[in-house]
């Protein structure tokens, strides 16, 4: 009979497990990436950038994990479609899903582009139905249940200034999220969403003027931006057995700004 201390171990254990983290070389899924691994998962990080890549797999290597890259585009299914084969080929199996490719731009409403929002909807929301389509289908198939995460926002929860095809595209992406929860529940393939608050990342560094970050600091109890690495409990809590009756949720990491009025 295991001890109360190897039950709550084994909550948070991804031994075993594999991780698949689309969009894993960019600043905040590469910390969620770090964090499945050093569980134990052994996780494949996809992108488009091999050097950013390189520099993460040495960090998990170093801490004792265990990872590889694969170059892929998240918004052709054909090249997920060819990722899903290459891990299967490589890795036996895929217990886990991250989709967190993603985009941003601040341009005036009136000012954008048709190009701006088919780029964004394409990287944004398009990459993670394709994502939830290809692995989706493997992890119904195989009957033995899995946790697909989607990187939201808080910008898909509520309204955000000056990112207009951003939060569109991402409270796409939470819709997405929660219908797809309650269409694979009967399965045990569980969807969630992970929602940042502000964490300063590559993608949002053009909209975070002085002006905007003083507006989020007056608005954020704990008086601070988040840091990448402290979305890894709430990663970790949904993609293993810690998490096993959470679906659908919308799992909100911001320091309180969801929770601020006046």
């Amino acid at each position: 009979m295991s001890t109360t201390s190897e039950y709550l171990n084994g909550l948070f254990s991804l031994a075993g497990k594999v991780a698949v983290v689309i969009g894993g070389t960019g600043e905040l899924c590469g910390a969620m990436a770090e964090g499945l691994a050093a569980a134990g998962a052994e996780t494949v990080l996809v992108g488009r950038d091999a050097e950013k890549a390189r520099v993460r797999l040495e960090r998990i290597t170093q801490a004792g994990g265990t990872a590889w890259f694969h170059a892929a585009e998240a918004s052709s299914k054909a090249e997920l479609q060819g990722l899903l084969q290459t891990v299967l080929a490589r890795s036996g199996r895929v217990d886990i899903v991250i989709n967190g490719a993603g985009i941003n731009s601040a341009t005036p409403f009136l000012d954008i582009s048709e190009e701006e929002v088919d780029r964004i909807l394409r990287v944004n929301f398009k990459s993670v139905f394709l994502g939830c389509q290809v692995f989706g289908q493997y992890l119904v198939d195989r009957g033995e249940g899995g946790s697909i995460i989607n990187l939201g926002s808080m910008s898909g929860l509520v309204p955000l200034s000056r990112v207009f095809t951003y939060s569109a595209s991402k409270a796409a992406v939470h819709n997405l999220s929660k219908n797809l929860a309650r269409e694979w529940a009967p399965k045990n393939v569980r969807v969630n969403v992970v929602v940042p608050g502000f964490f300063p990342a590559e993608q949002n560094k053009k909209v975070l003027t002085p002006e905007r970050v003083n507006s989020i600091m007056g608005h954020t109890p704990m008086k601070r931006f988040g840091e990448a690495r402290e979305l890894v409990g709430a990663t970790l809590l949904l993609a293993g057995p810690a998490g096993t009756f959470i679906t659908g949720s919308e799992l909100v990491v911001d320091g309180g700004y969801h929770a601020m009025t006046i």
